[in-house]
């Protein structure tokens, strides 16, 4: 997801109005291309973030508190001799580019004031921070970028600092005419989304394709097959959208999808999620914070939980070989019957068999039809009917095992796809020592033996949620918080709800003897629903009951229980925000 140069806009927008003049106290470098600063400005305190990590370049306003290494990397060093004390005079953005460029005024050795430009460029694994003198020279960069890497750009000390190369794009800003836009975006007749991010500076694919869906123009269509009333509707689109950048009319936003997944970041109202969550911000500052906390913490979380992943998914596929051989199995041993009637057909007809025979055909006073039956002629006519009796006995002992073992790799597996489900709703510490004491006290996994000194983690908690009638909704995020809620948490009146036959989490509605409208219901049978394995299905059956009718049979596995007397819902899974 791109941090795009409206979003940026956004962000120069938020800190002018929040630092601009501010003067700077402290410079801090708690990553290696990642620096704090911290600015006194408008009576208040205020800390900014620059960083130039390849994986998430941006810059904002940010809440963090950041342990300092004990010895300053050599670029904070410098940012500190030139920039400690200085008040920022100007933030800009030079021709709409994925730039920003903190103008700072400050003094020098001799005690003389001296400009300085504080500068990142936003360009994802080329993405860097330098500081500038007044002649636009390099005296130092957080990435240091030598000839033998790029004759073209190097970045070092003591070098002149030129922007990077952006050929036939234009500041879309500066565009103010239906004539001047048409004459930049027609250029090559491109595809109109491709025309739009391809020729403007700062617009992403992402917003391209918005301004195609604001503007009820086919993406794929070329420029030049525009019609005149697509080409009006284009451009008012365009400098509309241009107009709310210029006037400061943001609407920072996360764009979530079914899934959970964060689709993107904007800092506009964007039509092409409209099936979207948007979850919306007082800031881009507090957008960029949150997104990037989150996604950090998931990537936190799923490191974590790669060994859990691994072991759980070699578990699932032992147990569907197992049922795979089992079947197998099943199919060699069903004509066992066939063995039993032979061996009673020839005790029956012990006096016409002939000694020394290898056929020997008979009718089945069963049903009256004829049966051949292979001999031994090695062995005497009774001694054969007693081989069939013991290949029978022996087949009959096989399935009633095989039944058992069966029904125990069956309960295994649906345990364990149940566990699989609940990895994706892993947020914390304690969710993923939940989850690894069950596996553990369950046989597949080693019990981990806990050091005196190392803190236990806090008791996990169930999701709560309210309905939009006022009921509470508790979701269980594993198969011990499924057990907690239904059997020790929930009333007997209380509502329990479960996907039918669909690996998920228990869902409780507190009622507190009162009976819950259906639209209650209905919010509850969601969250079961986006809460399970189907999550990305339609028509999703939820099956929902009051508790008293729900029983753990004796040494059940967590999460299983059995039930009655449930009515059935159908509901397409939606992220919600209740």
């Amino acid at each position: 997801m791109p941090l795009d140069g409206i979003t940026l806009a956004s962000v120069v927008h938020e800190l002018s109005a929040a630092i601009k003049g501010g003067r700077i106290d402290k410079i801090t470098q708690p990553e290696p291309d990642e620096v704090i600063i911290n600015i006194r400005a408008g009576g208040a305190n205020h800390k900014l973030l620059i960083t130039a990590n390849s994986g998430a370049p941006r810059l904002g306003l940010t809440t963090q508190a950041k342990t300092s290494p004990l010895k300053a990397p050599m670029f904070c060093m410098v940012l500190r001799k030139h920039l400690t004390s200085g008040r920022i005079m100007d933030i800009v953005q030079p021709e709409f580019e994925r730039i920003v460029e903190l103008h700072i005024e400050a003094l020098d050795e001799m005690g003389d004031k001296s400009a300085k430009i504080l500068l990142i460029e936003i360009m994802g694994k080329h993405s860097n921070m330098m500081l500038l003198d007044a002649s636009r020279k390099i005296l130092d960069s957080v990435k240091h970028v030598s000839l033998s890497v790029s004759a073209v750009r190097p970045i070092l000390p003591g070098m002149a600092y030129t922007r990077p190369p952006s050929p036939d794009k234009h500041n879309p800003l500066g565009v103010t005419t239906q004539e001047g836009f048409f004459a930049v975006v027609c250029a090559g007749n491109l595809k109109v989304q491709q025309a739009l991010y391809q020729r403007l500076n700062g617009i992403s694919p992402v917003m391209a394709t918005e301004l195609c869906v604001r503007a009820n123009v086919t993406c794929d269509t070329f420029m030049n097959d525009l019609t005149l009333n697509d080409k009006a509707q284009l451009y008012s689109v365009f400098s509309h959208t241009m107009a709310q950048v210029a006037g400061g009319e943001f609407c920072p936003c996360i764009y979530w999808d079914a899934q959970g997944r964060a689709a993107d970041i904007a800092a506009l109202p964007m039509q092409f999620f409209a099936h979207h969550t948007a979850e919306k911000y007082d800031s881009p500052s507090a957008m960029l914070e949150a997104f990037y906390a989150r996604r950090d913490e998931a990537y936190r979380i799923s490191q974590k939980t790669v060994d859990m992943r691994k072991l759980i998914s070699t578990l699932l596929e032992r147990c569907r070989k197992k049922a795979f051989a089992h079947e197998r199995t099943l199919e060699e041993v069903k004509s066992r019957d066939t063995l039993r009637i032979k061996g009673e057909l020839l005790t029956a007809y012990l006096y016409m068999v002939e000694k020394g025979a290898t056929i020997f055909t008979a009718t089945n006073f069963y049903d009256n039809t004829q049966v051949e039956i292979t001999l031994d002629p090695n062995l005497t006519p009774a001694e054969n009917a007693q081989r069939y009796f013991k290949l029978y006995n022996k087949q009959k002992r096989a399935f009633a095992a095989l039944q058992e073992q069966m029904q125990k790799n069956q309960d295994d597996l649906t345990y364990l796809e149940s566990v699989a489900t609940a990895m994706e709703t892993i947020t914390d510490e304690a969710d993923i020592a939940e989850v690894r004491a069950e596996l553990a006290s369950q046989g597949f996994a080693k019990r981990q033996t806990s050091s005196k000194n190392k803190k236990a983690p806090q008791a996990a908690k169930p999701l709560r949620y309210t309905s939009a009638d006022g009921f509470e909704i508790y979701i269980g995020k594993n198969n011990t918080q499924n057990d907690n809620l239904t059997q020790r948490f929930a009333a007997p009146h209380d509502i329990w709800l479960h996907t039918k036959d669909i690996p998920g989490s228990h869902v409780i509605v507190v009622t507190g003897g009162k009976v819950p409208p259906h639209s209650t219901i209905l919010e509850a049978a969601n969250l079961a629903a986006y809460h399970s394995k189907a999550r990305a299905s339609a028509q999703v059956p939820v099956d929902y009951v009051a508790r008293k009718h729900v029983k753990k049979p004796n040494g059940a596995k967590p999460g299983f229980v059995i039930y009655d007397s449930h009515k059935t819902v159908y509901v397409t899974p939606q992220e919600t925000g209740l």
